[in-house]
Parts: C-alpha cells; structure tokens; sequence
C-alpha cells in the first residue's frame, strides 16, 4: 500500500516548537526575577556568609553607601561647588536684604540684625510671631517667615546650617518656670518656626535645627514688659560654609563624630555666647 503524503509527523513538530517557547518563557521569567531581588535581602544574604563582604565591595567600588556622595564625610555638593568667596557674597547679601526689610517694614524695635564671621544672626520678638503662652505662629507671623524664607533661598548653596532658637520669659521673679512648661513651649516655638522654614523654602532640611532653650539665656531684665517682650523671642543663626575647612560642613561633621572621628576644632559657639550675667536673670513658675 502506497504511503499517503504529508504524514502525521506535523503534530509531533508543533508539540516541540511549543514545549521550546514555553521554556524560552520561563527562563526569561526567571532572568526577571533575578534581576528584580531585593537589594536589602541580597545584602543579608551574603553578609550571612561574609559580614565583611559588603564593605569590602562599597571600598573597592569608592562607595561608601546609598547616600555617599551626600551625607557622608566631604560629600556635600555644596561643599565640592561653592567657592568660599561665593559663600561669603551669599551671606553678606542675606544680610543686607534682611536689614533693607526690616527698616523698609519699620520692624527694627521687634525684628534685629547682626553679622559676624560666617554667621548672620536675626533675633524676632514675641510680638512678631506668637502670642503670649501660646506657640500658634500668628498671620503676620507668616507673612514675615514668608519674606524671610524668600531671602534664605537666594543664599542657600552657601548655607551651613539654620539653628532656631526658642526662648521664654518670667514673669514671678521670686520662682523658676515650671521646667516642662518652660521647656516645652520654648522648643514648639522653636518647631513651628522651623516647620515652617521647611514647607515654604527650598532649603535642605538636613541643615534645619530647632533648640529650645526655655528662660534661661535672657537678653534684657525682666523688670518691665519691654524686658520681657525681649525675652520672649525667637532668633535664627545662619551659619555659612567653611569650604576651606574640611570639617566646616556640618553634615559632614556629624557623620565624622558619628563614626568617632575628631571634634572640629574651630567649632562656634554662638548660641553659647553669654548675652547677660546671672544676675540679670530673674525667675518665675509659669513660662510666657
């Protein structure tokens, strides 16, 4: 009998064509899969059987982790672009716009400006941002941070660093605050203000600190209500980079004394400066 033409073989030639594709599918899955694990598990898995594995291959690549280029020693950008001149030209120009502000506003009774070496300092009353006992930053409080805010943007990539300062008064001369009020209420003023800074400016918030200092460094007596509203204040130092000290980036600092490297030892201590003598300081039970 005569063999009909074409056979039965087309099957059997489709079956392995298809068994083909699917294991072409399933091991570009699996490349997929491969390429998408999770870094962290990666990492543990083997630090389990070398725990210096990891950082012996971040040194041998010149990386020291996910964020080496900024957060670590020197590798601040402002730090590698600015010029110390630069710098320099940025705070002396905050600081003349500041000053043009406040008298142009008639604010130099509530609002002081002050320049020193690499600082600008502002020192705002109580009457410019919050009410007595409370740390609700007031309408007009906003519309200053928001002048304020505009100014520090301009010399941003030569900031150091942004401390804000909280300070009360007392108004009972024969007893100290309370110091959980005392302390609390100077440090939220101090929040608030910074909060505020962060929301509405493009300055990095790794070089915004707040402080509370509660009644303690007075700046005038708080004998009359002019000494106190002075005492009741809230103070910005802005600080400028120090490019040609390798330790004067303060995010760089940090990250040195974290890993038990040397102080800096050119380090400011301007909110340390005394403003008055312990005789000036009178005391209270409740903060203001």
């Amino acid at each position: 009998m005569k063999r009909k033409k074409g056979g039965e073989g087309g099957a059997s030639w489709m079956d392995t064509y298809g068994d083909m594709v699917t294991l072409l599918l399933c091991f570009f899955v699996l490349l997929y899969s491969m390429s998408t694990l999770d870094q962290q598990k990666w990492q543990q898995v083997v630090q389990s059987f070398n725990p210096d594995a990891i950082e012996e291959m971040m040194q041998a690549s010149g990386n020291n982790g996910p964020n080496a280029n900024t957060d670590k020693p020197g590798g601040s950008p402002a730090a590698q672009a600015t010029t110390q001149e630069q710098v320099d030209a940025m705070l002396e120009q905050l600081y003349e716009q500041l000053t043009s502000y406040t008298q142009a506003q008639g604010t130099e009774e509530n609002i002081s400006v002050t320049k020193g070496d690499g600082y600008v300092f502002l020192s705002f009353n109580e009457a410019v941002f919050f009410d007595g006992d409370s740390y609700i930053l007031r309408q007009d409080g906003q519309e200053v941070l928001n002048e304020v805010s505009a100014m520090l943007d301009k010399a941003a990539g030569g900031i150091d660093e942004i401390k804000v300062l909280g300070h009360t008064a007392q108004s009972n001369p024969q007893m100290p605050n309370n110091p959980s009020l005392d302390r609390f209420l100077a440090s939220n003023r101090a929040t608030v203000v910074l909060v505020y800074l962060q929301e509405h400016s493009s300055l990095d918030p790794a070089r915004l600190i707040s402080v509370g200092y509660g009644q303690w460094r007075p700046v005038a007596s708080n004998d009359s209500p002019e000494g106190l509203a002075k005492n009741r204040r809230v103070e910005l130092i802005v600080t400028g980079l120090d490019v040609e000290n390798a330790m004067g980036d303060s995010i760089a600092h940090y990250y040195t004394k974290r890993d038990g490297g040397p102080a800096k030892e050119d380090a400011s201590a301007l909110e340390d400066a005394p403003t008055s003598t312990a005789s000036e300081a009178d005391s209270s039970a409740k903060p203001s």
